[in-house]
């Protein structure tokens, strides 16, 4: 049916959904994502996949042993053929592009959009566990870019970004 400007019911161009640029999604309260894991040996991570994009992620250690929270992880975004992004992992470790939650109740809260995170257990000990707590926008996880760049996965050896004494 076509209505008096010339589109049809069906024309979902100028339908007005949510979106990554779209501020309303992450100004009003999140939906709720809880989630854990009671074992997360050493030299193991698990990847934590949204439902729907997250404004916010708390992680809290529930163990012991030290834990590593990141954005990338080579596996997830690339092929073994793509040489350019193989080295992800490495370069996440290698830069320091984690957060690292030493004792048991320790936490951290990322206040950023996301679709996933990856937590691991570089301890050299097994018997690693988590929590966490994301809230969810109504942005689908498809539209969510890869998380990359200066900061994620680069490694800069010429960067100095300590402080220094005056």
């Amino acid at each position: 049916m076509t209505t008096a400007y010339g589109n049809t019911s069906d024309d979902v161009r100028y339908r007005y959904r949510q979106g990554l640029g779209n501020s309303a999604a992450y100004q009003v309260s999140g939906h709720p994502f809880i989630t854990g894991s009671l074992t997360v040996d050493n030299n193991k991570q698990i990847q934590v996949v949204f439902p729907q994009v997250a404004k916010s992620v708390t992680v809290i250690n529930r163990a012991d042993v030290e834990l590593y929270v990141y954005f990338v992880d080579a596996p997830s975004h690339v092929s073994a053929n793509d040489s350019e992004y193989s080295g992800f992992t490495e370069n996440v470790l290698a830069g320091k592009h984690y957060i690292s939650l030493d004792n048991k109740k320790d936490s951290i809260t990322f206040d950023t959009k996301c679709k996933e995170i990856f937590i691991a257990n570089k301890s050299g000990g097994d018997g690693g566990a988590f929590q966490v707590l994301a809230e969810l926008t109504s942005v689908h996880p498809e539209d969510m870019y890869p998380l990359s760049g200066s900061g994620v996965t680069d490694v800069d050896a010429t960067a100095d970004f300590r402080t220094t004494g005056i």
